[in-house]
């Protein structure tokens, strides 16, 4: 059984187990439960009515948080010729083509995002078996594809809290709001666009409640359960 410090035992102290919170009260409990000394992430775990076993009860999709994530995001682009000058220019971190795969076939992954053109993908599926595992494999679900002229507009949206969400094996997903850094009303904005956006992404083999439980936590903090009925009726102004 996990044991958890005296600072951790004190922050749950002020959390009711057995209640569920509305999601206003729920940010605020999470952020007066923080005692990190670093800037904690603050992520919305969801248990999902789906069973992804199946093809048509997959839950997956992008979102673009208002507020942002807080969190400085290295960009890589699989690009040749204009792409690949749209790219440098719209601010990537790396961008390239056959010198890009073979570092990262020899283990170098140190970027968050990966992005490709349609063209270049011939050459990027040889590293499946590196990106998929991590999460970095440029999918057309994902929004990661993208044509040349959308470069600019993707890397843009990455910046600025583009964050992409997929159901796991356990019917679980997790997605984070941002930092504990911010305000109420910044954790409340992105909150509602993740909700707007996984009841738009409701697959259409969802059978009964689709969304059962709703936890806020923080990095190494105690978990807030939500009101999974307010919590789903919440959209974007």
């Amino acid at each position: 059984m996990t044991s958890h410090g005296k600072k951790y035992l004190e922050a749950k102290k002020q959390i009711d187990p057995l209640r569920q919170y509305s999601p206003a009260d729920g940010i605020k409990l999470v952020k007066d439960a923080v005692f990190t000394k670093f800037d904690s992430t603050v992520e919305v775990h969801m248990r999902m009515g789906v069973d992804p076993r199946h093809a048509d009860q997959q839950v997956r999709g992008v979102v673009l948080l208002p507020s942002g994530t807080g969190k400085q995001v290295r960009i890589l682009v699989f690009a040749e010729g204009d792409g690949a000058k749209l790219a440098e220019e719209a601010g990537a971190d790396f961008v390239g083509s056959d010198e890009l795969v073979n570092k990262i076939q020899g283990g170098w992954t140190d970027f968050d995002m990966a992005i490709a053109t349609p063209a270049m993908m011939k050459k990027v599926g040889r590293l499946g078996r590196v990106l998929g595992p991590r999460g970095l494999m440029p999918s057309p679900k994902a929004g990661t594809i993208v044509e040349e002229d959308d470069l600019p507009r993707v890397i843009q949206e990455a910046r600025q809290g583009r964050v992409e969400f997929k159901v796991d094996k356990t019917a679980n997903l997790h997605v984070p709001l941002g930092k504990a850094s911010f305000t109420e009303e910044a954790l409340m904005a992105n909150l509602s666009a993740v909700m707007e956006a996984v009841t738009r992404a409701k697959p259409s083999g969802a059978k009964g409640a689709y969304i059962k439980r709703v936890t806020l936590t923080s990095t190494m903090g105690p978990g807030v359960k939500l009101d999974p009925n307010q919590t789903a009726q919440l959209r974007t102004a």
